[in-house]
């Protein structure tokens, strides 16, 4: 757990303090949690909307927009995808329920601890990283953790804390999952490379199946500055987030430097690019920074936000290189496992990737 001084200069801090961390070219500057007055928004700027049934009807529409909004901002929002909002509204009930049905000591037996690449399990509040006191907790779920690949060793047990929550947030992790391939495919297609180079690699490939509840914001915690969740970029190939039913995301237009505002339809997902897919492509999709902030409507800072973003990763042992047809590669190929624990080494410790084998 962080100390108060340590609080205070998280609060504070700037990305570039952590830049030795990186494994892919980051050259934006902006604070980790909100400094309204030093910061600005862009009104003007659009992300891209871009209808999912194009790509079913086989339409070369669609790799053309996603890949044009991909590289021009490293996020989209994805409409038609077939996902019906039903199953979605569920899933924020039941966020909510499994949050509010257990005990912190129910949950911190489960405290988060890494296993492969990815630190799995609950995350208390304040606690998601060891750099920012983010007011949300979390509770991260991979491809192990569900009963869904016929495991004749699987113990529900072992990685929730009470029964009948796992086969309802499988139904929606199995419902993105079919999401995968075809969005890969395409922007592989936009960069000119063989639509089907990574098909092998995520079939049944692991995931990261984040769940957050934000708790209602009182007035001391709008005062503490923390923010709902820090600025930051994702470190998987992509990540597929359904819109939340309380708005507060926020994206860095590295372009000027604004935040923009970023709240879809409910029902829409919420697609962006990460620190794998940048360095597989070369820097072309870029892994842009986002946060979550209070929401301006005074009114929902009494309710719960939730959100359950989906990362795609591929498995460790992996290797990720500069994808073959592009040229003048700016990146070394390197394992996936010892990639991804670079990284995030900078949120739990430099002890993090200590036992990685390159």
């Amino acid at each position: 757990m962080k100390n108060t001084d340590q609080l205070k200069k998280g609060i504070k801090s700037q990305n570039q303090e952590f830049r030795r961390y990186e494994q892919v070219h980051k050259n934006q500057n902006y604070y980790l949690s909100e400094q309204l007055d030093q910061e600005e928004f862009d009104n003007d700027f659009a992300i891209k909307t871009i209808d999912f049934s194009l790509l079913i009807d086989d339409n070369p529409r669609f790799v053309a927009e996603l890949g044009s909004a991909l590289s021009d901002i490293g996020f989209a929002i994805i409409t038609n995808h077939g996902i019906h909002q039903n199953m979605y509204h569920k899933c924020e009930q039941k966020i909510i329920e499994f949050f509010e049905s257990t005990t912190l000591d129910d949950r911190m037996k489960y405290e988060a601890r890494r296993f492969g690449s990815v630190n799995q399990g609950y995350f208390p509040i304040k606690s998601t990283t060891i750099i920012h006191p983010d007011l949300v907790e979390g509770w991260v779920f991979c491809r192990r953790a569900f009963d869904m690949d016929n495991g004749s060793d699987y113990q529900e047990s072992e990685f929730w804390p009470v029964p009948g929550f796992e086969p309802i947030f499988r139904e929606v992790v199995l419902a993105h999952e079919k999401l995968i391939l075809p969005l890969m495919q395409s922007m592989l297609a936009y960069l000119g490379e063989d639509p089907h180079l990574y098909d092998k690699k995520l079939t049944k490939t692991n995931f990261g199946f984040r769940l957050n509840y934000y708790p209602p914001l009182s007035q001391k915690q709008l005062d503490s500055g923390g923010g709902r969740m820090l600025g930051h970029e994702d470190i998987d190939i992509f990540t597929i987030l359904p819109t939340q039913s309380v708005a507060g995301l926020q994206v860095l237009n590295r372009n000027n430097n604004k935040w923009i505002r970023l709240n879809p339809k409910f029902g829409d997902i919420i697609l962006n690019t990460g620190d794998y897919m940048q360095r597989i492509s070369n820097d072309i999709f870029p892994s842009t920074t986002h946060r979550v902030s209070p929401p301006i409507d005074s009114n929902l800072m009494g309710k719960p936000r939730i959100s359950f973003p989906m990362a795609i990763y591929i498995w460790e042992d992996e290797i990720l290189e500069v994808l073959p047809n592009l040229k003048n590669p700016k990146y070394e190929s390197i394992r996936a496992e010892k990639f991804h624990t670079s990284i995030t080494s900078k949120y739990y410790g430099d002890d993090y990737s200590a036992d990685v084998k390159d």
